[in-house]
């Protein structure tokens, strides 16, 4: 209020106060279904040795995760008096929040569809190597645009340019490579943040796309070519 939005009544205060705190009770509410049940099983004896440990480390990286979120806030509620920038949380930090929670929520699938799910015994073939070596590719690749994404909203980089494909009148922007050192706008020009993560999304879906070709060419089980089918609809979806 007192350095940007001046004129905020306070029921729009209101209105994103509780957009906040619902946050953080439904993130404490996910690390409750969690411990609660973790530790029944536990009691129980229901849980494997292995499985004792991704236990542990589910539950630990739930506790991160709610850790680096207050941390991120915090950034957001800093003096900067060196700054003429508008208040806002750190890129950095809201990128490390948003990657642990997919990190978090995709080794909780895993685990879930591991133990729900007969895993099937297929052979070894130098194709299904292949795919499967191409499907963690892309599952990087996937990762990296989605962090992408966090510093295009950290720095509020969408309200730069808003055309595509190009980016106003130019393919390249000029201010591209407008920050010193050079490396500094990968993570800090909001332009250049834009603009890797327009590529990395088209890199992204490229690549989806020919995972999905090539498993047309082999010879899947019925589950993992829902698999594939589902991500390609997703992610022309996204």
């Amino acid at each position: 209020f007192d350095s940007l939005n001046h004129d905020m009544t306070l029921p729009e205060f209101k209105f994103i106060w509780y957009m906040e705190y619902s946050h953080r009770m439904w993130g404490r509410a996910v690390g409750l279904a969690y411990l609660l049940p973790a530790t029944y099983f536990w009691r129980r004896g229901c849980l494997s040795r292995p499985l004792k440990g991704r236990v542990l480390a589910l539950c630990g990286l739930v506790c991160f995760q709610g850790l680096l979120g207050w941390y991120m806030v915090k950034s957001g509620l800093e003096e900067k008096p060196d700054s003429y920038d508008i208040p806002r949380v750190s890129q950095y930090r809201l990128a490390a929040h948003l990657g642990s929670a997919l990190v978090l929520y995709s080794a909780s699938l895993w685990t879930g569809l591991s133990l729900l799910l007969p895993q099937h015994k297929l052979p070894e073939t130098k194709q299904l190597l292949r795919l499967r070596q191409y499907a963690h590719g892309t599952t990087a690749l996937i990762f990296l645009t989605a962090l992408s994404g966090a510093f295009v909203a950290g720095l509020d980089a969408g309200l730069v340019y808003n055309s595509f494909p190009k980016m106003g009148e130019r393919w390249i922007p000029d201010d591209l490579l407008a920050f010193s050192p050079v490396l500094r706008n990968i993570f800090e020009n909001p332009t250049t943040v834009q603009f890797d993560h327009r590529i990395l999304g088209i890199a992204s879906i490229t690549a989806v796309t020919a995972l999905y070709l090539f498993s047309r060419k082999i010879p899947l089980p019925r589950r993992t070519r829902m698999a594939v089918t589902s991500l390609l609809a997703v992610a022309c979806i996204q």
